[in-house]
């Protein structure tokens, strides 16, 4: 599955700065509880002054689901492993996983978070990758 096109605008301006040095930027607040990319309060404590702060990349499935190829006469095709992962901060990312046998896939299964562009003209995007 090729990621599509995507452009920021002012609410993802933060979140692309960070894809775009291969960083996945959450939101911190001063207790350290790490937030997901675009949370305005703490998902935790409620602190409404957070600040970016670079994941460590690590993560493992959560939940995944199979999505079968789509064949041509020409390419066989791949299935795609979407997946909901857990960061090892904390917070919850939905992408799929590149390259991925659907049968190596299970709950636990640790991930790293890599980036993938459609073009040169778009952002980089967070996909996992097998760790």
């Amino acid at each position: 599955m090729a990621v599509g096109p995507v452009v920021r605008d002012a609410e993802t301006a933060e979140f692309f700065e960070g894809t775009a040095k291969d960083l996945f930027i959450l939101r911190t607040c001063d207790a350290g509880h790490h937030s997901s990319p675009y949370a305005r309060q703490c998902d935790t404590c409620g602190d409404t002054e957070l600040r970016p702060t670079p994941a460590s990349g690590d993560a493992t499935v959560v939940s995944w689901a199979i999505v079968p190829a789509r064949p041509t006469q020409s390419d066989p095709g791949k299935p795609t492993v979407l997946v909901v992962a857990e960061l090892a901060e904390g917070p919850w990312w939905w992408s799929h996983i590149t390259d991925a046998d659907p049968d190596s896939v299970t709950v636990g299964t640790p991930l790293r978070i890599a980036f993938e562009r459609h073009s040169d003209q778009h952002e980089a995007v967070p996909v996992f990758v097998l760790n």
